[in-house]
């Protein structure tokens, strides 16, 4: 990465849990000023900063809820004061409605977009202008392997996560020129608590059309993430860290 030998400002949306906490933790670092972002639970987001601090790093945990363009404008501002200009931006938090298409609401259709996709806009609109003046960025959105191969019952969410691997492309041609590159990461099935809970017979199947035959882990997300932090010369890329199971 050409990081001028200054310490870099990262912004983690939904930082605090799952693969958003791997991903603060793998980047707290004396590289990186670590933003954790959260929504609800403060004390999660309080104890990743506390192991980031812990592992020599620097962070601080920001409240805001991604979907909303004032609590995002309320956001930045109060980063900036801390640290100043985001120079990259992890677009992560996400949520899920799964249900068939013919019971789902337009409440959860909604939701789903504007959490997962809408926020890619939100965040993104708030970063750039000074990502351009400084010649540098990094923006990485986290798709999922849905958005690339659909899933039953996610219909919002497989258009909202296909919709950020369009937005990653077009963006990324528009940044270019300006040292600021724009990749996606599609996830396949990973162990977190919310795949943790699924029935057991429902994950085994999952697991057996895996050629690598185990679930993902967190941090194997966190790596991709900063290795596209790294690259200087990949842009508009979705890499791709599902075990095999979309090719």
């Amino acid at each position: 990465m050409n990081d001028n030998n200054t310490t870099k400002n990262v912004l983690v949306t939904g930082g605090s849990r799952g693969i958003g906490a791997a991903i603060s933790l793998e980047l707290g670092t004396k590289e990186f000023n670590v933003i954790v972002n959260y929504n609800h639970n403060k004390s999660h987001a309080d104890n990743i900063v506390e192991k980031i601090i812990e592992q020599g790093g620097s962070a601080i945990a920001v409240k805001g809820n991604i979907a909303d363009p004032e609590e995002c404008k309320q956001m930045i501002q109060q980063i900036t004061e801390h640290f100043g200009a985001v120079d990259i931006l992890i677009n992560n938090a996400g949520i899920t409605r799964d249900k068939s298409f013919r019971k789902m609401t337009l409440l959860e259709w909604n939701e789903v977009i504007s959490t997962n996709l809408t926020s890619a806009y939100n965040m993104s609109s708030l970063v750039l202008p000074i990502m351009i003046e400084n010649k540098f960025g990094r923006i990485i959105n986290i798709s999922s392997v849905i958005g690339q191969s659909g899933g039953f019952g996610q219909t919002n969410y497989a258009a909202a996560k296909a919709g950020l691997i369009g937005f990653s492309k077009s963006l990324a041609l528009e940044t270019a020129k300006y040292g600021i590159t724009v990749n996606s990461i599609c996830p396949g099935f990973i162990g977190t608590e919310m795949v943790a809970a699924m029935p057991e017979e429902v994950l085994n199947k999952i697991i057996a059309k895996i050629p690598i035959n185990k679930l993902g882990s967190p941090n194997d997300i966190a790596k991709g993430v900063r290795y596209l932090i790294d690259a200087e010369y990949i842009t508009g890329q979705c890499l791709n860290i599902n075990g095999g199971l979309y090719m």
